[in-house]
């Protein structure tokens, strides 16, 4: 039997620069699913993704799932593209395993809180303040440098790293320190800054908008005592405090002190985001 990929109209160009395409998935002419597949201009140039993949019931377990993710891989080729990336749900466990099958390997977790209505109170002697400018720009340059390091780990070169970030930070922070709707804040402990903490907003579950941690860190030097706990609460009191009951973030896969610290707190693995070189 042949597996084939018929596309279902033409490619699609997206307001953010991607290009898409739907597929459906034919065996011997015979649908027996879709796929979608896309560029993804987020992680550069030569970066595209598998949005969907989906066999028809009476079809599974016979292979078709793998053969269409591989044409879909092979598709991706053509495009230019050198890497791929997929995010499965946690509950996904079939997809799950075909993706590892496939030699793809976790890069990230997405995870998500259902906050309580009562915000949770900081530990005694800590408190949250808005950062200073200066404390801003030694912010900005720091974290910048982190997040180049952080992708540039992860399969992306410097070069695409650095645009990334640059990117990244012109649509989270256009206005710098005075973005409306945006949370900029240090944790001070007996008069010493010990951690910092970004909270924007975004979309955290299919057209529903969040609040967001886009950075968290506590100072080298104040490690190891809570913390990065005490952050975390602050960035719950401050979605509260926004309108927001839901309070999503990114974890890099292999910081297990972080995703201990989420899972502790109550956050949900809401998408494991799995990557793959296209040689």
């Amino acid at each position: 039997m042949t597996t084939t990929l018929r596309p279902t109209g033409p490619l699609q160009h997206e307001a953010d620069g991607a290009q898409s395409r739907t597929f459906v998935v034919c065996v011997n002419s015979r649908p027996v699913g879709s796929v979608e597949i896309a560029t993804l201009p987020a992680l550069g140039p030569r970066a595209g993704t598998v949005r969907s993949l989906g066999i028809d019931d009476a079809d599974r377990r016979r292979g078709r799932g793998t053969v269409a993710a591989l044409a879909a891989e092979e598709v991706l080729r053509c495009w230019g593209c050198s890497q791929v990336t997929v995010s499965v749900p946690p509950e996904a466990v079939e997809a799950t395993r075909l993706t590892v099958a496939l030699g793809y390997t976790e890069r990230s977790r997405n995870m998500l809180k259902t906050l309580a209505a009562e915000p949770p109170a900081l530990p005694e002697g800590v408190e949250a303040r808005p950062m200073t400018e200066p404390e801003f720009r030694t912010w900005w340059d720091v974290q910048h440098e982190d997040y180049v390091t952080s992708w540039s780990e992860r399969g992306l070169s410097v070069a695409e790293a650095r645009a990334k970030a640059n990117a990244d930070r012109r649509r989270s922070l256009p206005e710098g320190l005075a973005t409306p709707g945006v949370r900029l804040e240090v944790l001070v402990r007996q008069g010493e800054v010990v951690g910092h903490l970004f909270v924007g907003r975004r979309e955290v579950r299919p057209g529903e908008e969040g609040a967001f941690v886009y950075d968290v860190a506590v100072a080298e030097a104040h490690r190891g005592q809570g913390h990065g706990r005490s952050l975390m609460l602050r960035a719950e009191q401050g979605a509260l405090e926004s309108g927001k009951r839901l309070l999503g973030l990114h974890v890099f896969a292999g910081n297990a002190p972080a995703l201990g610290l989420y899972t502790s707190l109550g956050y949900e693995t809401t998408g494991v985001n799995f990557t793959k070189p296209l040689l």
